[in-house]
């Protein structure tokens, strides 16, 4: 009987590690079947169906030859952007990708209604476009229940560039016109993790990128900025929730999302899960006490929507809200909307510590045109502010809604040329940026201090 017992627990051992080993190989079929589904579609330009062989005009694309009229899709995650239209990335197309919803009218509208303020240039023009649960923060708030913001900054470089500022410029206007709460997350730590840098080199770039955000105007008194490296080593109940999203979270989950390999090391694995973290009240005690019912809305390029997906799979699976998203468009390159302004490239940035000289011979030199190659044409035809960098640049920081669609029209007409539509941007980035050269100075190694000190903030919930 013993022996019956033993080889019978020795078969359902043998049963449940292979029904595992299956679950895990299915879970890797399955997502390869849906990439080979969508490579399909791109291809073909037709969904998949059973039994039907493809059209027989379709051209391999492995062979070098595209086929006409179907476009390629557009490249966008964390840490990679980029697209081969020359008007940017097609964010209708994205939002169904994502599974997002695009903001309306009629939300710009009622966001207008309970703040009791005009919407912001990047809501009237659709800069930030797309939404995650943007009405149920409304209903809840026009209840008298608040909520808090959450936003971040990945410190790869000791100067950041004005396409950085997007986030910051939107989440200070919603810090004002709600009243409530904010936490800036500095990922000193994954910059350690993906780049060739020290330590000590990523913590002092999270210290200086913190005086770039204290310039934009945040209140103090309503504003929590951290460093991970600083902050998960003090804080308990912030690595519990991470170690809670852990545990949430498969390889294969993490692999599906966000593409790493078997080459990646164990810290960019486990990542994901620090990021989340602050989408979580409790992971701030000092701030929330111990309540972890407080909603956030995280304003972000959706470029960060995959890391917030995986947070709101976990949420309800731990017994937390899910934080709501607002996702705004890439700020391009100088050289185009193809890729989005990177730290990395010189040229392709306009930095915050770049003196008048060289934003206005970054802007003559180096912003992409969408004007006629001689002045005749120019007149006769005029130009494309669709695919023209100094008017997307504008869109972004001209406030003057009548001024902008003149400089559009006058520019389509060709009226206006591109020398001089440059000169008007220039102008605009000009004062903008040495205004925020005079406030950053004004930012002292104490008022960093003030701003990154875990503490109580001043709100109501």
């Amino acid at each position: 009987e013993f022996i019956r017992s033993v080889l019978k627990l020795h078969y359902w051992v043998f049963f449940l590690t292979t029904l595992l080993i299956f679950q895990a190989e299915i879970d890797v079929a399955v997502q390869l079947l849906l990439k080979l589904k969508t490579d399909y579609k791109h291809l073909t330009g037709q969904d998949y169906k059973a039994g039907c062989p493809p059209p027989e005009n379709v051209v391999n694309q492995d062979n070098g030859a595209a086929t006409d009229g179907i476009d390629e899709e557009d490249n966008v995650d964390p840490w990679n952007v980029s697209t081969s239209n020359a008007k940017g990335v097609d964010y209708d197309k994205l939002i169904v990708r994502f599974g997002s919803s695009k903001i309306e009218t009629e939300l710009v509208d009622r966001i207008e209604k309970v703040t009791g303020q005009k919407p912001h240039r990047f809501l009237r023009r659709g800069i930030f476009f797309s939404h995650r649960d943007m009405h149920q923060v409304l209903d809840a708030y026009e209840k008298n229940k608040s909520f808090y913001l959450y936003t971040g900054r990945g410190p790869s470089s000791e100067a950041m560039h004005v396409g950085h500022l997007i986030p910051f410029i939107f989440t200070k206007w919603l810090q004002d016109v709600f009243d409530i709460p904010l936490v800036i997350q500095l990922t000193d730590d994954e910059k350690y993790l993906w780049k060739d840098l020290a330590i000590e080199e990523c913590h002092r770039f999270a210290v200086e990128n913190a005086k770039d955000i204290i310039a934009c105007g945040f209140d103090v008194n309503k504003t929590f900025i951290f460093s991970d490296f600083d902050y998960m080593g003090s804080s308990p109940e912030f690595y519990r929730n991470v170690v809670k999203i852990q545990k949430h979270v498969t390889y294969n989950q993490v692999k599906g999302i966000f593409g790493f390999t078997d080459s990646d090391c164990i810290g960019k694995i486990s990542f994901p899960a620090i990021q989340a973290a602050p989408s979580f009240s409790n992971s701030f005690p000092q701030i929330f006490g111990g309540r972890k019912d407080v909603q956030c809305l995280i304003p972000c390029a959706i470029d960060q929507d995959p890391y917030f997906r995986m947070t709101r799979d976990v949420a309800p699976r731990i017994g937390y809200p899910k934080p709501a998203l607002l996702h705004s468009s890439f700020f391009p390159a100088l050289q185009g909307a193809q890729t989005k302004m990177s730290a990395s490239d010189a040229n392709s940035s306009i930095f915050l510590t770049d003196t008048p000289k060289q934003i206005k011979n970054k802007i003559n030199k180096h912003a992409f045109s969408g004007g006629k190659d001689t002045i005749e044409e120019h007149r006769k035809f005029g130009g494309n502010p669709d695919v023209d960098v100094s008017f997307m640049y504008l869109t972004f920081f001209l406030d003057d809604d009548e001024q902008l669609e003149k400089i559009k029209q006058d520019y389509s007409s060709g009226a206006l040329l591109t020398g001089e539509l440059k000169k008007i941007l220039i102008e605009t980035l000009q004062p903008m940026i040495a205004q925020h050269q005079e406030r950053r100075k004004q930012v002292t190694e104490e008022t960093v201090k003030q701003f990154m000190t875990p503490r109580p903030l001043n709100f109501k919930l």
